[in-house]
């Protein structure tokens, strides 16, 4: 609806114009404070800039009225043109809220390392980045869901470190010392004896072949990481190896050019003449290359593939990370406009009002499969694209596994549900309630009708401002509008029942939309529905 008012105000007035929604619904559907830009333009009052526009809109098809109020210009939606755009929505349900934005764009999210299961922090980025990658698809992008794989450096080396003294310990019944840093976890477990099955015994103590056992236990945590996201509906479209990277480290590093340059036995990127703090060191002096030097050159094959645009969803942890790689990208003759980086903060864990306990499972950290275990993949996801992923989150586990209005997913997947058993209760065909017109409702009616068309609206502007969290804010809404209509009117064996029950259809249909772009599946029926 809003794009539609907009296209046809920008044809008119030859110019972008902004568009607000009224606190005041009685006011109208829509307002535009355009009469306050053209004052100055016009050398007039806003109030008669508003009054002589509003006289220009004798006739329209999608408006009832144009009124003007202290400057400002509001617009109320006809009849026609909310019934016809209802209508269709109800007839074209898979294109409904989509639009065609063709770009090209890659977005790179979790990319936890493999050396363990993913835990809440990373599932947090995880349903961020992929309720960003659904809103993108419907919104007609060409988006590539990405996941980098750091599978070089010291934290692999560990990892084949930590699987041999858990071997050495749990199946050979050594004694060993562990080091201060070292991985830890039941996942060692099945690791540790698929790999005496594959390499014998003799793995768990050939300290010479920690490399190799490393190399092969990573394949089997990213097994790991990719049956974590898929419990949970996330999959991703392509996986960049780390380790794939490096034959291409003498190009990219030439391409730099003044970028690179050597002190100390060291090799530094002059991040610094690019609003980095300080220059970064690339390469140490025993040749070991730092984090840096893989996301260069991951980066510059990135831009090398030719997309629009460029997504990185990192943990708030990495916010000084940001201005080296954007520094990189410059350095490689790009644009690091093209480079949007959004944080994801991490997330404390209450259980009944009290700090969440680890597992053993996990050695130190929460996993992401023990609360999806405890709560559901449904919940989780909801939890989690809630908030803004750059602030802080805390939740408790017990309010997000009761069955009333204080959970708002069982809240919104019942408002769903009541409306599938509203539906069943009725004698009417669907082509009896669907050949109904959606006119002369009353002022509740109308207020739900047009929030439920608000969708394509809330899912362009969630996608666009990267904040996700408008979506389920929109959906507990539009559940609350639903549930008090439920108990404010009433609806079968009335005169108005196909008018209503197509109504009625559009808000489950929105309800249905809006969660499966969280990833969620709409609920059809719950058991503890009492209608």
């Amino acid at each position: 609806m809003k794009q539609r008012v907009s296209a046809l105000l920008r044809e008119k007035f030859g110019r972008e114009v902004v568009l607000e929604k009224p606190r005041d619904r009685s006011f109208g559907h829509f307002a535009t404070p355009i009469a306050f830009s053209l004052a100055k333009e016009l050398k007039e009052s806003p109030m008669k800039i508003a009054d002589e526009l509003a006289s220009s809109f004798n006739e329209s098809d999608i408006f009832s009225s144009v009124d003007p109020v202290k400057g400002y210009l509001n617009f109320k939606l006809s009849e026609n043109f909310l019934n016809e755009y209802a209508t269709w929505a109800l007839e074209n349900q898979n294109e409904f809220a989509k639009q065609e934005k063709k770009e090209k764009i890659l977005l790179e999210f979790v990319s936890a390392n493999p050396t363990g299961p993913l835990h809440i922090g990373h599932a947090r980025g995880a349903v961020y980045g992929d309720t960003l990658y659904r809103l993108a698809k419907h919104l007609g992008y060409d988006i590539t869901a990405e996941y980098y794989v750091n599978d070089a450096g010291n934290q692999i080396d560990l990892l084949g470190l930590s699987l041999q003294l858990y071997g050495r310990e749990n199946i050979l019944k050594e004694s060993v010392e562990y080091p201060q840093s070292y991985y830890r976890g039941e996942y060692l477990e099945p690791l540790a004896q698929k790999a005496v099955e594959k390499f014998g015994i003799e793995i768990l103590s050939d300290e010479s072949r920690q490399k190799e056992l490393a190399l092969w236990a990573k394949d089997g945590v990213m097994e790991i990481i990719k049956k974590d996201l898929a419990d949970t509906n996330i999959f991703f479209d392509t996986f960049v190896y780390e380790s794939s990277l490096y034959d291409d480290w003498d190009r990219v590093m030439a391409k730099m050019g003044d970028g690179i340059y050597k002190k100390e036995e060291k090799l530094f990127i002059a991040s610094s003449l690019k609003g980095d703090d300080a220059d970064r060191v690339v390469v140490r002096e025993d040749g070991r290359p730092t984090y840096l030097a893989g996301d260069i050159v991951y980066h510059n094959q990135k831009f090398e593939r030719g997309y629009n645009q460029y997504i990185n969803i990192w943990g708030a942890d990495h916010h000084g990370y940001i201005a080296r790689v954007k520094a990189a990208v410059e350095f490689l003759g790009y644009s690091s406009s093209k480079l949007e980086v959004l944080l994801s903060q991490m997330v404390s864990l209450l259980k009944d009002g009290e700090p969440y306990k680890m597992s053993k499972r996990a050695g130190n950290v929460i996993l992401m499969s023990d609360i999806v275990e405890e709560i559901g993949a449904d919940a989780l996801r909801f939890i989690f694209a809630s908030k803004k992923s750059d602030t802080a989150l805390e939740f408790d586990l017990a309010e997000f596994k009761k069955q009333d209005s204080s959970n708002p997913i069982f809240y919104i997947q019942y408002a769903h549900a009541r409306i599938k058993t509203i539906i069943s209760k009725s004698d009417l065909s669907e082509d009896e309630i669907m050949s109904a017109t959606l006119k002369n409702l009353d002022e509740n009616a109308d207020i739900l009708m047009f929030d439920a068309l608000l969708l394509p609206e809330i899912v362009d502007d969630a996608f666009s401002t990267r904040q996700v969290q408008k979506l389920p804010e929109y959906l507990k809404s539009l559940a609350g509008s639903l549930h008090k209509f439920y108990y404010d009117c009433r609806i079968i064996g009335t005169e108005d029942e196909a008018k209503l029950l197509k109504l009625l259809m559009l808000v489950a249909l929105s309800l249905k939309t809006g969660l499966s772009l969280m990833g969620i599946t709409a609920k059809d029926y719950m058991s503890k529905e009492q209608e």
